[in-house]
């Protein structure tokens, strides 16, 4: 059964090897914010960090992802204090919020890797599809969240979550940091 660390905490997934990772994230270890969008690797709706690397999790199969650690936007910070979930709101870049998630993972990914994105680096990188057309607003919460984390700015807009990491993991077992194997059905849902 496929071994991998997800959020810094070592699971087993007791799924078939050819679960997609977004699968066996929402369904067997509860990790939602990591959301369902086409299915396909179109809309980065289901962005998480692959080894570091941004990665549609609907294309990665839990056995390709074996041994690998994994980040969800879950594990990403748990108070939201990430420079970019910390831009996306002083900016208002997010209106819905389902796409929000994905483009959080690959923003924060990308300013691993560049601290000083360009516009068209930020656009190359950032290739999530937002039906509420948030796209000037990203872009300048993505240059937000690098002055951030290259201690330009300071951001204090967004308020910390209401509620403790610690409740958190208790209402979310995959949180918890047990090494027990995660369990889920290895069907995938048909809508």
């Amino acid at each position: 059964m496929p071994r991998m660390t997800v959020n810094g905490r070592p699971v087993e997934f007791l799924l078939d090897p050819d679960t997609p990772l977004l699968w066996a994230l929402r369904d067997a270890a509860n990790l939602t914010g990591t959301k369902f969008g086409c299915g396909e690797g179109d809309c980065g709706a289901c962005m998480v960090h692959v080894d570091g690397e941004a990665l549609r999790s609907c294309l990665v199969t839990i056995a390709e992802a074996e041994g690998r650690f994994i980040t969800t936007v879950e594990g990403l910070s748990r108070d939201r204090s990430h420079p970019v979930q910390q831009a996306m709101v002083a900016e208002q870049a997010i209106q819905c919020g389902f796409c929000t998630p994905g483009i959080v993972m690959a923003a924060s990914a990308l300013l691993e890797k560049n601290p000083d994105p360009s516009e068209e680096a930020i656009k190359a990188a950032i290739p999530n599809l937002c039906r509420c057309g948030v796209y000037p607003r990203l872009i300048r919460a993505v240059e937000r969240a690098a002055r951030v984390s290259r201690r330009q700015e300071q951001i204090s807009a967004a308020p910390p979550p209401g509620i403790s990491a610690e409740d958190a993991a208790r209402e979310v077992p995959a949180l918890s940091g047990s090494a027990e194997p995660v369990r889920g059905s290895s069907e995938t849902p048909t809508d």
